[in-house]
């Protein structure tokens, strides 16, 4: 015979297990539903100071694009091209001694392109007061990057951009997702690229891209650098 009171008690015995699960299951969702840690933006700056002796210290690249900008480019590009580096899929001699996993770990890699995909550069000439040093003024500048315009046919570069490379890499050239950003790079260092993947050379991440520019004359090349050079005004 059970008496009420054990009835009672029985009934919590075989609830127990459910209500643990619900509240275990709660616990979980909420857990995994919290945003990522943010990345360490100060120690990002750090290791960008090796990067510095090439791309510069503001991620501007070389001179003559013979090292790419990365200052705004979309960090899970740059993160998808250290891991590359790091594991020879991308072949890039002078990249090799900096991308072993013991000198830059995954944690560094997240964080230097978080750092970079931060930096803001402007396309537009910085409006003096007349009053400014020079240090001032050197400052200012180091933050302007404007790629010279090339020949070509904006107009049919637009057209085939849109048609052909848009959906991939932004209407306005800023990159998708881990597809980077093409507006505002040097434009030898993209047409060296663009070869490079016709070439087989490099590989392209999804194979579209190859196969694409594969089907391009060498004229639509020059017209979609040119249209790129054309809408890197961004304010």
């Amino acid at each position: 015979m059970i008496i009420k009171g054990s009835l009672v008690n029985l009934k919590l015995v075989y609830l127990l297990p459910a209500v643990m699960v619900g509240f275990v299951s709660a616990f979980v969702s909420a857990f995994v539903s919290l945003p990522a840690a943010a990345q360490n933006i100060e120690k990002g700056k750090e290791i960008n100071d090796t990067c510095a002796a090439c791309h510069g210290e503001l991620g501007q690249g070389g001179k003559r694009g013979e090292y790419p900008r990365i200052a705004g480019q979309r960090a899970a590009f740059l993160e998808d091209q250290l891991r590359a580096y790091r594991a020879r899929k991308r072949v890039n001699i002078p990249m090799f001694p900096y991308t072993q996993e013991r000198e830059l770990p995954d944690e560094d890699i997240r964080d230097v392109s978080a750092y970079l995909a931060g930096i803001k550069l402007s396309s537009t000439m910085p409006a003096f007061r007349g009053d400014e040093d020079a240090l001032t003024r050197l400052t200012a500048m180091d933050k302007v990057m404007i790629i010279s315009r090339v020949e070509g046919d904006i107009a049919k570069g637009g057209e085939v951009y849109q048609k052909d490379c848009a959906s991939c890499h932004g209407k306005k050239g800023l990159g998708i997702g881990g597809v980077p950003m093409l507006v505002g790079q040097y434009t030898n260092y993209l047409k060296k690229q663009m070869d490079a993947y016709i070439k087989g050379e490099r590989p392209h991440e999804d194979g579209a891209g190859k196969d694409i520019l594969t089907t391009l004359k060498e004229k639509d090349l020059q017209d979609i650098l040119a249209y790129l050079t054309s809408i890197q005004k961004q304010e």
